[in-house]
């Protein structure tokens, strides 16, 4: 396990509210879960095994945090994260995404997350090698010359390419072919997209394909010291560890849990919902699937269901899928002074998000303490007149009140532009009292 040692549950809370406004039950209730993983990599490796993940249920309308906490939990603890929706799989025997893909995505996912690990670990030297090779290339060895010589100039040649001064220049590299993944039906009964490797499965016949190009050096450079890095990276053993690292630190979070709820009592030709609970249920509960980086128990992975619940309720689930949640949380929805605080508390909030954008045009924007309160009252509105987006109506109204501001941005003059609460109305009054057009537009 990696950094989630480090946190207690009271500051992985606080490491969220950075990002996440409010909803603090749910960020109680994933900060336990995260901590448990720790707690039971330092049990007794009799029991170790025994001790199943708490998956969490949590229940709220779209757009207040539900993804993010899982998101955000993830990159904490440095682990494998994927989200899926539950109405995406369809149940054995039909054509769709069958529910073990999610398991082979998350093992790609970690697969990718520890190679990228390995080549900064070994940057450094990725980089003195792919230097020789640039140098090899400016500057051709010579059998004749004497060697003397030949380092000189190559020295003089290294410092002339530290300080930036062959930037302009360019140079052919050779970079290998890419082979393109190509989709099969795996045994496992669903489409499977792997890297098929002519070449390394028919041995020598095939020599890799390799091709020129004619670059800069910096891009050269960068070209060069990825290739050195995946010649230093050792795949076999990141694979090994990619898989350890999903079986013992992976995070699935299944969206729209919801829309699978349901219990047919009718048979018929269609995918059944309650055919798609059984098929997940075998994966949350532990069992085996086969990828193609080899077999990946489920037992540990955590999983994190979320849905909105507007129709079904947590209890139409089938009761074994029930059981395998048990913990349940409601988020609570947004109001309008939680709104004003996503505009400017969270590190990328998104007052903050809109002020940098425009400040690339030399535009100034100067959001006053009404206009915000302005914005937050209309998003309220607007959630309880029509759908309950939650946080996600606030970017549309950004949108709207800055349209002209962005349209207009590349030919004004630099200056400063102060949103008030008039500006706000002037802009978006008309649309909100309009309610077949706040349906449309907002």
């Amino acid at each position: 396990m990696n950094k989630e040692a480090f946190f207690t549950p009271r500051e992985i809370v606080s490491e969220l509210d950075k990002y996440i406004v409010g909803q603090n039950k749910a960020k109680k209730a994933v900060s336990i879960a995260l901590r448990n993983r720790w707690r039971r990599q330092r049990v007794s490796p009799e029991l170790r095994d025994e001790i199943a993940p708490k998956n969490i249920l949590m229940i709220g309308p779209t757009g207040v945090g539900k993804t993010e906490i899982a998101r955000r939990l993830a990159k904490l603890s440095q682990a494998p994260f994927l989200k899926v929706e539950a109405s995406k799989f369809t149940e054995v025997g039909y054509v769709g995404r069958d529910v073990e893909s999610m398991i082979r995505d998350l093992s790609d996912i970690a697969v990718k997350m520890l190679t990228d690990e390995e080549k900064q670990k070994v940057l450094v030297k990725a980089e003195d090698l792919a230097e020789e090779r640039i140098l090899d290339l400016l500057y051709p060895k010579n059998k004749t010359e004497e060697s003397d010589s030949l380092n000189d100039t190559r020295e003089k040649l290294r410092k002339l390419l530290r300080e930036g001064k062959l930037d302009e220049r360019y140079v052919d590299i050779e970079v290998t072919s890419r082979n393109f993944p190509i989709q099969v039906f795996s045994p496992t009964g669903g489409l499977e997209e792997m890297d098929v490797n002519i070449s390394d499965m028919l041995g020598n016949l095939f020599p890799k394909r390799t091709k020129k190009r004619k670059v800069k050096v910096p891009e050269a450079m960068k070209i060069l010291i990825q290739e050195e890095a995946e010649k230093l990276v050792d795949m076999d053993k990141i694979v090994k560890l990619a898989i350890e690292r999903v079986e013992q630190a992976g995070i699935i979070f299944i969206d729209e849990i919801d829309k699978i709820a349901g219990r047919e009592t009718t048979a018929g030709p269609d995918v059944s919902r309650e055919g798609v609970q059984r098929d997940l249920l075998p994966i949350i509960e532990g069992c085996t699937v086969n990828t193609k980086h080899g077999m990946v128990r489920t037992d540990h992975i955590l999983f994190v269901g979320a849905g909105a619940f507007h129709v079904s309720k947590p209890s139409d689930l089938i009761p074994e899928l029930q059981g395998r949640f048990p913990i349940r949380v409601e988020l609570d929805p947004l109001t309008k002074e939680d709104f004003i605080r996503i505009l400017t508390e969270p590190k990328n909030a998104l007052i903050r998000q809109y002020k940098e954008l425009l400040k690339t045009e030399n535009i100034e924007l100067l959001f006053k303490e009404d206009s915000m309160s302005e914005i937050a009252e209309i998003a309220a509105q607007v959630n309880d007149s029509t759908e309950n987006i939650g946080a996600r109506r606030l970017h549309t109204i950004m949108e709207k009140i800055l349209e002209d501001v962005s349209f207009n941005a590349p030919d004004m003059p630099k200056q400063k532009i102060v949103i008030d609460a008039k500006y706000v109305k002037e802009k978006i009054e008309g649309i909100v009292k309009d309610r077949d057009l706040s349906h449309y537009i907002l």
